[in-house]
């Protein structure tokens, strides 16, 4: 893909469903007692390779138009698959389903290609261990394929080291099959989509906030700790899958950025624990507005305004980190075109993404003519001078794919966005979207 320079981006748009309620909506429908109706759903690689897993363990799942049935089983109404469950790229499908696995009363097998298969699985295995569960590293290095036989789940307290949504929801998914009652707690507050939804579902579960220590701390970060009762049954729901903020980020970049320009993003979930991006964008002076403001199955939804805007450098850390670890690369891009210093920090947690995206996000502003450095866990980038094109190196991660595409907009020559074809993983459409702002 090739792109250029252009000013002038207006109009109204729509994004693609949340990649993550769209995975939860299969799993606990699969799970669930009756047939649970999901409108809105991302129809990206990862999520079909969700639909796949189930539909390999028995359930069935129809797509009608814009809707996808999910005919539930209930709790233990999955089959033993007759083949390795193929997750594909998927991390958050290895991960949930694993705590779900975890509770079967048969064997089964996690594969996925090669760059999930070199994806840390330790941070999943340890607690469901804890937990009772037969799980392994096939190849004993921490990573997928993973092996997962029947055993007896004991609820536990846990302690994460790091606030992963992924890490807690399958710590609660196998917790449904546990003897007593499981809690999770983070250091701060993770996306809560699973919490949300399992309790629409039924699930008994709550989350309760304290001060990390020392409590005297100013503006100390609260841990959170979610915990959940066994249960017999889950029952179907209809869920409305709002657009995902992290598709929507590269648009209201864009808006941001790219001179003359004015886009409307309509019906985006703005859930707090996710939606990050915005604050740091009025911290960098956006000009950005949240419209039609309502929730629906318990997660806040808006419009997005956004103008074009003079932005400045920020400090970007701490808790807010888990709120856009997915949208630092397009942070990075928007830090670039702004005025004076950004830093970003805390965000360790991207070198284990589909790539490091610490290194992919450097090494390739970097080609852009950008001043900027890498360090243990983010970068710090030195804005406002011009950015020119450039060869951009995916490594096949769509969001580096989408986010230097914006870049590319708002560079001089030419950029060449290599193996762009990546961004189906999450939005299949996304350069289509493009050109209804043209």
């Amino acid at each position: 893909m090739e792109v250029g320079r252009i000013t002038g981006l207006k109009g109204k748009i729509t994004v693609p469903g949340d990649k993550s309620i769209s995975h939860r909506s299969i799993m606990l429908g699969a799970i669930a007692k009756g047939t649970t109706e999901v409108t809105g759903f991302l129809n990206g690689a990862d999520c079909l390779s969700t639909i796949g897993c189930f539909r390999e363990m028995g359930i069935s799942i129809e797509e009608t138009n814009d809707t996808i049935l999910v005919h539930g089983k209930g709790m233990h109404g999955l089959q033993k698959p007759s083949a390795v469950l193929s997750v594909g790229n998927s991390g958050t499908t290895t991960r949930l389903i694993s705590g779900i696995l975890a509770g079967q009363d048969f064997d089964s097998k996690l594969s996925g290609d090669a760059s999930l298969n070199s994806r840390p699985m330790k941070r999943i295995i340890e607690p469901l261990q804890l937990m009772g569960a037969n799980i392994s590293s096939v190849l004993r290095n921490g990573c997928a394929p993973l092996y997962i036989s029947k055993g007896e789940l004991h609820g536990i307290s846990y302690t994460s080291k790091v606030a992963s949504a992924q890490v807690k929801s399958a710590i609660l998914l196998a917790g449904l099959y546990a003897d007593g009652k499981t809690s999770v707690t983070e250091p701060v507050l993770s996306r809560n989509h699973t919490e949300l939804m399992l309790r629409e579902f039924g699930a008994d579960i709550h989350t309760t906030f304290g001060l990390v220590e020392p409590s005297d701390t100013p503006h100390a970060d609260r841990h959170a700790t979610a915990s959940i009762t066994p249960c017999q049954e889950l029952y179907s729901q209809k869920i409305i899958v709002p657009g995902d903020i992290s598709s929507a980020a590269y648009f209201i970049a864009a808006g941001l950025i790219t001179p003359d320009s004015e886009i409307l993003i309509q019906n985006v979930g703005v859930n707090p624990t996710r939606a990050g991006i915005l604050q740091v964008c009025i911290d960098m002076g956006a000009d950005i507005t949240l419209l039609n403001e309502r929730t629906s199955g318990g997660e806040p939804v808006a419009d997005i305004l956004v103008r074009t805007s003079k932005l400045h450098g920020t400090t970007i850390g701490g808790a807010i980190i888990p709120t856009l670890i997915d949208e630092i690369p397009i942070i990075a891009v928007m830090a670039a075109l702004a005025e004076g210093r950004t830093i970003i920090e805390d965000a360790a947690e991207l070198k284990v993404k589909e790539t490091n995206r610490i290194e992919t996000v450097v090494d390739n502003l970097k080609a852009m003519g950008c001043d900027i450095m890498a360090t243990y866990d983010g970068m710090v980038i030195h804005g406002g001078n011009p950015l020119h094109g450039a060869n951009i190196h995916t490594l096949l991660d769509h969001r580096i794919a989408m986010a230097f595409t914006i870049a590319g907009l708002n560079a001089d020559g030419i950029t060449h966005i290599l193996d762009s074809k990546c961004v189906d993983v999450s939005y299949p459409a996304f350069f289509d979207t493009f050109e209804e702002l043209l």
